[in-house]
């Protein structure tokens, strides 16, 4: 009955090692009976075809020599010990008897015990060597069998369950479990328990490796670096140097199929990405043909001047929201453009004093209750950029500084210039934006919750801003504090090379 429970108890591993201890002495025990065969066949020949003393021993000493060679140091010595025996009672007088009758007949007996023992000694090491170099050889046809099976695995599917076959057919362990941190999974092969099934994962969580002969189970951690990405453990024959091998292995394996999944995903946000592009420039050129029919007849409706107040204030308001739209869609387009890296610089030599006055005149109307201030420092040092994309980011900031401000607080202009850049700023007074907003303004469709409040807009001119900028190696940021108010800036290096 205690040992139905103690098998119950451990029915994986309590059976198989009693069994492998009885196999081991059963042939521990073959091995002594075959050596002492040999001896005593040696002996009988040597006997009945009375060889002298010195041949009998020699012959005697081949036969524990191939005993140490073939099974080991252990069953050498004992064989051993029973040619000495025969030599004695057979060959050393007086003959049938254990009993030494010369004192130097001693020395022959103790002389072959030694030579028996080195020589069993020597070639018992030899044949250990040997033997290990084949099971290093072994395991070295494994691990590359291994890691070319990892460098087939399908990265469309999750590692752990591959690896776990391959690993298992490999080494033809009982059990294996692989738990992968990045898929939040454990995959498993075996006679695992519910419990047992977590000993991956939990060798992950204590972040340590652990072998438990009594079980039989190895618990490898899953590194790359300094960062562990996952835990396994095997229940089999498997040598700990061989365990860490198969752990830093499954570590590639998930590396790969981890910069697989970033590339794939990569690639799938540059394709949405293309199509956000193509629809966007689609719908804003669609945009563009109703927009000016629009516009032409509300204006054609104003110069008629055939309507009454109440009609006229309608067909101005029409008037002006189209030409706000027709700017949405310009912005848009460039949005587009930019973006998808389609735009081509026209660049030429650009004083960027002269072209702050000309933008500042361009848009005295929309700047009307904001006096305009300007210091400029530049010494007309032009630089190789695109006008066109300036004056849009000037306008731009312009356009902003007006709709955010207070009421008429004037808006500051600055250009000043350095060793190798221009710096242009503009000022206003009573718009804030937040710490963590001042990253974020430049970002698509993206608006503070106060500038929502303060004035409508759609969160694009900004984006097409810091676009433009980056276009010709510049760069856009913000500083905004109550006591000092807002203050956009563009820093562009004085030489541009042209695209």
């Amino acid at each position: 009955m205690t040992s139905n429970r103690i098998t119950q108890a451990f029915p994986l591993f309590t059976s198989r090692e009693l069994m492998s201890e009885q196999s081991a002495w059963l042939q521990l025990l073959r091995q002594c009976a075959t050596g002492c065969v040999g001896v005593a066949a040696v002996t009988f020949i040597s006997y009945n075809l009375k060889f002298p003393t010195p041949t009998a021993g020699f012959l005697l000493l081949l036969i524990v020599v191939a005993c140490a060679l073939f099974y080991g140091i252990w069953q050498a010595t004992f064989v051993s010990l029973v040619a000495v025996s025969c030599l004695n009672y057979f060959f050393i007088p007086p003959v049938w008897s254990f009993a030494v009758a010369d004192s130097r007949d001693w020395i022959t007996l103790i002389s072959f015990q030694v030579c028996a023992l080195l020589a069993s000694r020597l070639s018992s090491r030899e044949s250990n060597v040997a033997r290990e170099a084949n099971v290093q050889r072994a395991q070295m046809e494994k691990l590359y069998e291994l890691s070319r099976g990892i460098l087939v695995i399908n990265h469309h599917n999750p590692p752990g369950p591959q690896l776990a076959q391959i690993v298992r057919r490999i080494y033809g362990v009982d059990d294996i479990a692989i738990f992968d941190a990045n898929l939040a999974r454990i995959d498993h092969l075996g006679l695992w328990s519910a419990r047992e099934q977590q000993v991956a994962k939990t060798a992950y969580l204590q972040d340590k490796n652990h072998d438990d002969r009594e079980t039989r189970t190895t618990q490898r951690l899953i590194r790359i670096g300094d960062s562990t990405i996952g835990a396994l453990a095997i229940r089999g024959d498997v040598a700990p140097l061989t365990a860490n091998a198969i752990a830093s292995l499954a570590a590639i394996a998930f590396e790969r199929h981890r910069a697989y999944e970033n590339e794939m995903r990569a690639e799938s946000a540059q394709q949405s990405e293309q199509l956000r592009v193509a629809v966007l420039d689609a719908l804003a050129h669609a945009f563009k043909t109703p927009l000016t029919a629009i516009h032409t007849a509300s204006s054609c409706l104003l110069e008629m001047d055939t309507l009454d107040k109440t009609e006229a204030e309608l067909a101005q308001l029409i008037d002006e929201e189209v030409v706000n739209l027709n700017q949405l869609c310009t912005r848009l387009l460039q949005t587009a453009k930019l973006e998808a890296s389609r735009v081509t610089l026209h660049t030429e030599p650009v004083v960027l004093s002269s072209l702050v006055k000309r933008v500042v005149s361009d848009l005295s109307t929309a700047l009307q209750g904001h006096p305009v201030e300007m210091t400029i420092q530049e010494h007309d040092t032009p630089l190789q950029g695109d006008r066109w994309l300036l004056e849009m980011i000037l306008t731009q900031y312009l356009d902003n500084a007006a709709k955010y401000s207070a009421p008429d607080t004037p808006i500051d202009i600055s250009v000043s210039e350095g060793d190798s850049e221009l710096l242009l700023s503009v000022h206003n007074r009573g718009s804030l934006i937040d710490i963590e907003d001042r990253e974020r303004v430049f970002e698509r469709f993206y608006r503070s919750s106060d500038a929502k409040e303060r004035a409508p807009g759609a969160g694009v001119g900004l984006s097409i801003v810091k676009k433009a900028a980056e276009a010709q190696s510049g760069h856009v940021w913000v500083i905004s504090s109550p006591e000092e108010g807002t203050t956009f800036f563009l820093s562009i290096p004085k030489l541009q090379v042209g695209g």
